[in-house]
C-alpha cells in the first residue's frame, strides 16, 4: 500500500543528559527546530509567507503543504507529514556520556530521498544538545531496517540510499482473532471526540484515512479501495477483551507559545471476526502507527495472532 523506508538511529552521550520519560516529545521539538535551521534558505521563519514554499523541504516534511492542484484535502492547510519517530520504549531518563540511545525512524515515499537531510539535522541537534540541561550527543550511525534485517545506511562519513519496501499485505488467512498492543499513547477520533474505547471500525476508518492520504501525497497514488464497504464490515469485527488504559502527557510547543495535552490510550485489545481483507491496513498501520501525532510516535501498534478462537 505504502512504499517506506525504516531506520534505527543510535546516539552517544557526550555530557550528561536528561530526558522525560516518554522521549517522542524531546526528540521531536528538537528534532523539528534544527531541521528549520538547517534547511530554511529565506530564514525569515513564517512559511506560509514564503515564495519557496512548494519547494521548500522543511515545508514538505513538516507543514506538508497539499498542492494547490489537490483532489483531496482541499479545505485543509496541511496533509501528513512523511515521516514517524519511534522512541525508546523504556522509562529511562538519565543518559551519562558514553551511553547510547536508539530510535526509529519510518520515512514514506518521497521523503526516502530527504534521509540526508535527517541524517545531518540530527549531527546537527547533538552539537545544541538535547532535554533539560541540553545535554550534547554524537551520531553515531543510521541503519536501514527491512524484513530482510539492518543494513548500514550511514556511518559518519558516507551516506548508502536505503532502497524503499511495501510492508506485507497478507496474513494467514485462517486467523479470526487478532490483538493490537498499543506501545504508545494513541489518539484517535470518531464523531470529533478522542475515543477511549476503541472498537475495530474506529481503528479501520483511522487506518484508511491516514494510509489513503500518505499515499495520495507522498507516494503518487490513489488507493483503490471501497471505503464505506471496509467500514460496513469492519463494524461486524467484535471486541472480545479490552485492556486499554488511558495515559496522560503533555509537552510545550515553541512554535504555538502554549502547553499541548496529547494523553491517549495505551494498552491491548482483542478483536474477533473476518480479518482477511484488513490485513493490509493493520500491517501498513504498525509502520507508519495510527491516529493523530504520529511524528511524535503517538500510536504505535504490535500486532499477534491466534488461528482459533477462544
Amino acid at each position: 500500500m505504502l512504499d517506506l523506508a525504516k531506520f534505527r538511529l543510535e546516539l552517544r552521550a557526550e555530557e550528561e543528559i536528561s530526558l522525560p520519560s516518554y522521549k517522542g516529545s524531546a526528540l521531536r521539538g528538537g528534532f523539528g527546530t534544527t531541521f528549520k535551521k538547517v534547511a530554511c534558505a529565506l530564514g525569515h521563519g513564517e512559511c506560509s509567507k514564503c515564495i519557496l514554499r512548494t519547494s521548500c523541504v522543511y515545508s514538505y516534511i513538516f507543514e506538508t503543504p497539499p498542492p494547490p492542484d489537490t483532489k483531496v484535502m482541499r479545505k485543509y492547510p496541511y496533509a501528513p507529514h512523511p515521516f514517524v519517530l519511534e522512541p525508546p520504549l523504556d522509562g529511562r531518563t538519565e543518559y551519562s556520556p558514553g551511553d547510547s540511545l536508539s530510535f526509529g525512524l519510518v520515512l514514506v515515499g518521497r521523503a526516502v530521498d530527504y534521509l540526508p537531510y535527517f541524517i545531518f539535522t540530527f549531527s546537527e541537534l547533538g552539537k545544541l544538545g538535547l532535554g533539560r540541561g541540553r545535554g550534547k550527543f554524537s551520531l553515531v550511525g543510521a541503519w536501514a531496517v527491512s524484513p530482510e534485517g539492518e543494513e548500514l545506511a550511514y556511518d559518519g562519513k558516507t551516506f548508502r540510499r536505503p532502497r524503499p519496501y511495501r510492508p506485507a499485505e497478507a496474513g494467514p488467512s485462517e486467523v479470526r482473532e487478532v490483538v493490537l498492543e498499543f506501545l504508545t499513547p494513541t489518539r484517535i477520533r470518531y464523531n470529533e471526540r478522542l475515543v477511549s474505547k476503541l472498537e475495530f471500525h474506529m481503528l479501520v476508518r483511522s487506518l484508511l484515512r491516514r494510509i489513503s492520504l500518505l499515499s495520495y501525497f507522498h507516494c503518487g497514488r490513489e488507493l483503490d479501495l471501497d471505503f464505506r464497504g471496509i467500514i460496513r464490515r469492519a463494524q461486524e469485527v467484535e471486541v472480545v477483551e479490552d485492556d486499554l488504559a488511558w495515559y496522560d502527557w503533555g509537552r510545550y510547543s515553541g512554535r504555538q507559545k502554549a502547553r499541548m495535552k496529547l494523553g491517549g490510550f495505551v494498552g491491548k485489545v482483542r478483536f474477533r471476526g473476518e480479518l482477511g481483507e484488513f490485513w493490509p491496513l493493520l500491517l501498513t498501520g504498525q509502520e507508519v502507527h495510527v491516529g493523530k501525532g504520529t511524528s511524535f510516535g503517538l500510536g504505535w501498534y504490535r500486532m499477534e495472532w491466534s488461528a482459533r478462537s477462544s
